[in-house]
């Protein structure tokens, strides 16, 4: 499966944060064409590395193919035009593929 991960460093507001990506953003994911699962983890300790992560999103899509479509999405230009409004210079997106 092809895998893309959000991973959040804490907000200012982690209220506030919490709320808009519960109630906004996740709606819009949730509408992205080929997204098979999303889970969600609010990070509440480090043990090892660099402190400071808030929330880890993973969006999982079947294949390279249903996830390059999903990029193309209007779903997906809503999705990020969102993102940028609230996460911007907090969030680092990755893809993978899961083993």
């Amino acid at each position: 499966m092809k895998k893309m991960i959000a991973l959040y460093k804490a907000p200012g507001d982690a209220d506030a944060f919490m709320k808009h990506y519960e109630t906004t953003h996740m709606p819009l994911v949730e509408k992205i064409p080929g997204l098979v699962k999303t889970e969600l983890t609010r990070i509440d300790r480090t043990l090892i590395g660099e402190q400071g992560n808030f929330l880890i999103a993973e969006m999982y899509f079947e294949d390279e193919a249903s996830f390059k479509a999903a990029l193309k999405s209007p779903e997906n230009a809503a999705t990020g035009a969102d993102l940028a409004n609230f996460a911007e210079g907090i969030v680092t997106v990755m893809i993978g593929e899961t083993l």
